[in-house]
C-alpha cells in the first residue's frame, strides 16, 4: 500500500507526492493490519459486485419464469452477501484505523523527538503556533488519508475495474456507450486535482497563523491586559480567522464548481443506457434482469469515480501536510554531537573563549566579534554591557545552545564542539529570571534534572534555595501540583524552586541571570541569599548577567560588552579606574539598592 503513489499524486504541489509516499511508508510497521484491511476490502468489493447478479437471477429466472426456487436462491444469496459485507466492512474499517493510528503515533513521536533536538536558531525563526499545527492538524490529515483514505481509494479502483469488466460481459455495446462519458469525467477530475492541491497548502498555513496568534495571546495574557490590548488582539485574531474563512470558502467553491458537472456527465450516460437498453429489451436482445443489473453496475461505476475525486482532494490535503511534517523531520541540526565526540569528564570549571565570532543563522550582522577571555575554576564572571551588546549570546555559547561561527569555546581544555551535548549540559546549571516550571508537583519540578533524587536530597536543595518554608505551607507540601508555567505560585516562589532545581544537580558551571526586579524586597533578599549560596558553595565557576552592583563589585572578573566586543575587562576597582563606559553602565543600568562600593560610582 505504500509503494505506488495513488492516482493524482503527481498533480500535487512540488514535492507533495514524494512526501506523501514517505508518510505512507510508515505503514510498513503495521503491514499485518494494512494487509488484513486490504484483504477485507477485496472481499467487500466482491460482495458488492455480487448483489446485482442475484437481483438479475431473481428477475429473469424467478419472476419471468415463475420459478420460486430461483427467487429463494437469490434471496438467500443476498442475505449471505449482506452478512459477509457487514463483517468484512467492519474488519476493513477496524484494521485500517488501527494502521492509521499507528502511523499518526509514530509521526507524532518522530516530530516531538526532532523538535526536542532542533537548535535554538530554528525556534528563533519558526512560530510556535505553526509547529503545534504540524504536530496536530497536519498529522491528523495524514492519518485520515493513511487509513480511510487509502482504503476507499483502493476500494474505488477495485470497484471501477470489476464494474467495467462486468458491464462489458453483460452487453459490450451498452458498455461502450456508457463508458463514453468517462473521459469527460476524468478531465474534470484532473483539472480539479491541479487546482485543489495548492489550496490545501495555503489552508494549512492559514490554520498555523491562526494558532500562532492564539498561542501568543494565551502566553501573553497579562501583558495584553496590562496595556488594554484586548481590542487590538481581537482585531488581529479576526484578521487571521477571516483569512482562514476565505481560504475555506475558496476550497468549498472548488468542490461546488466541479462535482455538479461530474454528475451531469454521469447522468447522461445513465440516460443513454436506459434509452438504448430499453430498446434492446423490447427487441429481445436483452432481458429485464440484465438491464437492471447493468444499470446498477453503472451506478457502481459512478461511485468509484466520485470517491476518487473526493480522495484526490484528500491526497492533496495529506500531501500538503506531509510536506510540512517532513520540513521539520528533514531540518538539519545546527548543533549536534560530532561523529567523534567524547564524554566531557567531570569539570573543574576553567573556561576559555578564543577569538569567538558569532552570527545567527541567516543573519548578516556579527553579534559577537573577536571575543577572547579566560576564567579560572571557581571564579565568578559578571557580564555587563549596553542593550544588544551580546551578553545573552555569550553565555548561550557555553552549553552550545548555538555554535560559534569561528573561534572556540573551551572548558577544561575541551572544545565544547568535541564533547557530547549530554555530558556538557549535565554539568552546567542555568537559573534565569524567566523561570519555567512544568505542570506537575513541586517535587517533580525540583527533581527535573535528576528524577532519581531521593526525598532527602530534594528537601536539602529546597532548604539551600530558601524554598523549604513556603513549600511546607503549601496544601500538599512537595506533592502540591502547580499549574502550567508555575501558575499558583508567586514569582519569587517559582524562582526559588528553579534555584533548588539547579542546586540538586550540583553543577560545576553556572549561568545566572540574577534579576529580581519583579519581586518584593523581602522575597528578593531571600532569593539573593539563595543565589549567593548557589554561586559560592563548592567554588562553582559562575557567569552572571549582572543586574546588581553587589554582584559586579564582588565578581572576580567583569566583562564589559559593547557592539559584540569586549571593550574592557577586569575587577570592579580596575574598571572604575580605566573604563568610562563601565562607570556609565554602572550608573545607568545596574540597580543601586546596595551601598555604593566607593564614592567614585556615586560621584562619577
Amino acid at each position: 500500500m505504500h509503494r505506488g503513489g495513488p492516482p493524482g499524486m503527481e498533480a500535487l504541489q512540488p514535492g507533495g507526492g514524494a512526501a506523501l509516499r514517505r508518510s505512507l511508508g510508515y505503514l510498513r510497521a503495521y503491514k499485518a493490519d494494512a494487509f488484513g484491511a486490504l484483504v477485507a476490502l477485496l472481499l467487500v468489493s466482491v460482495a458488492n459486485l455480487a448483489v446485482p447478479k442475484f437481483v438479475q437471477i431473481a428477475i429473469d429466472d424467478g419472476v419471468d419464469r415463475r420459478e420460486s426456487k430461483a427467487i429463494v436462491l437469490a434471496v438467500v444469496g443476498l442475505l449471505v452477501v449482506s452478512a459477509a459485507r457487514g463483517l468484512f466492512n467492519f474488519l476493513q474499517g477496524y484494521l485500517a484505523e488501527r494502521a492509521s493510528q499507528g502511523v499518526a503515533y509514530d509521526l507524532r513521536n518522530a516530530l516531538f523527538t526532532k523538535l526536542e533536538r532542533l537548535s535554538f536558531s530554528y525556534f528563533d525563526r519558526v512560530q510556535a503556533g505553526q509547529l503545534i499545527t504540524r504536530v496536530t492538524n497536519d498529522v491528523e490529515q495524514i492519518r485520515a488519508f493513511a487509513g480511510a483514505g487509502v482504503v476507499q481509494l483502493v476500494s474505488a479502483l477495485v470497484m471501477l475495474t470489476g464494474t467495467t469488466v462486468l458491464l462489458v460481459l453483460i452487453n459490450a455495446r451498452l458498455a461502450a456507450v456508457a463508458l463514453l462519458t468517462i473521459p469527460a469525467i476524468l478531465v474534470l477530475l484532473v483539472v480539479f486535482i491541479r487546482k485543489i492541491g495548492p489550496l490545501f497548502g495555503q489552508l494549512q498555513q492559514a490554520i498555523g497563523r491562526l494558532n500562532s496568534v492564539l498561542q501568543e495571546d494565551l502566553t501573553g495574557m497579562r501583558t495584553i491586559r496590562a496595556y488594554s490590548g484586548e481590542t487590538t488582539e481581537a482585531a488581529r485574531y479576526h484578521r487571521a480567522n477571516d483569512d482562514l474563512l476565505q481560504r475555506n470558502l475558496v476550497t468549498i467553491a472548488m468542490f461546488s464548481n466541479n462535482f455538479p458537472l461530474v454528475f451531469l456527465f454521469a447522468n447522461l450516460g445513465t440516460l443513454a443506457v436506459v434509452w438504448l437498453g430499453g430498446r434492446d429489451v423490447m427487441a429481445g436482445n436483452l432481458t429485464v434482469g440484465e438491464l437492471i443489473a447493468f444499470n446498477t453496475y453503472l451506478s457502481y461505476l459512478l461511485f468509484p469515480l466520485l470517491t476518487i475525486g473526493f480522495q484526490v482532494a484528500g491526497i492533496s490535503r495529506a500531501g500538503a501536510s506531509s510536506l510540512r511534517v517532513f520540513e521539520i523531520l528533514d531540518e538539519p541540526l545546527d548543533v549536534q554531537d560530532a561523529p567523534d565526540a567524547v564524554a566531557l569528564p567531570p569539570v573543574e570549571g576553567r573556561v576559555e573563549f578564543t577569538d569567538v565570532h558569532f552570527r545567527y543563522p541567516g543573519g548578516e550582522r556579527e553579534v559577537l566579534a573577536g571575543v577572547s577571555f579566560s576564567v579560572a575554576p571557581g571564579q565568578t564572571v559578571a557580564v555587563i554591557g549596553t542593550t544588544g551588546s551580546g551578553k545573552s549570546t555569550l553565555v548561550n555559547l557555553l552549553p552550545r545552545f548555538y555554535d560559534v561561527t569561528s573561534g572556540s569555546v573551551r572548558i577544561d581544555g575541551y572544545d565544547v564542539r568535541s564533547v557530547t551535548l549530554s555530558s556538557l549540559r549535565s554539568q552546567i546549571g542555568i537559573a534565569l529570571q524567566d523561570t519555567l516550571l512544568f505542570s506537575g508537583t513541586v517535587r517533580e519540578n525540583i527533581a527535573y534534572g535528576d528524577p532519581d533524587a531521593t526525598q532527602a536530597e530534594i528537601e536539602a536543595a529546597a532548604r539551600d534555595a530558601q524554598a523549604a518554608e513556603f513549600i511546607a505551607a503549601l496544601p500538599q507540601g512537595y506533592d502540591t501540583v502547580v499549574g502550567e508555567r508555575g501558575l499558583g505560585l508567586s514569582g519569587g516562589q517559582r524562582q526559588r524552586i528553579a534555584i533548588a532545581r539547579v542546586l540538586l544537580i550540583n553543577p560545576r558551571l553556572l549561568i545566572l541571570d540574577e534579576s529580581t526586579s519583579a519581586v518584593d524586597t523581602a522575597t528578593e533578599a531571600a532569593i539573593q541569599d539563595a543565589l549567593d549560596r548557589l554561586m559560592r558553595d563548592h567554588r562553582r565557576t559562575t557567569f552572571v548577567i549582572a543586574q546588581r552592583i553587589g554582584t559586579v563589585r564582588d565578581a572576580d572578573l567583569i566583562l564589559v560588552l559593547d557592539g559584540g566586543q569586549i571593550v574592557a575587562q577586569g575587577t570592579h576597582a580596575e574598571l572604575l579606574a580605566s573604563s568610562q563606559l563601565y562607570v556609565d553602565i554602572v550608573r545607568s543600568q545596574l540597580r543601586e539598592d546596595d551601598p555604593a562600593p566607593d564614592g567614585r560610582v556615586a560621584d562619577g
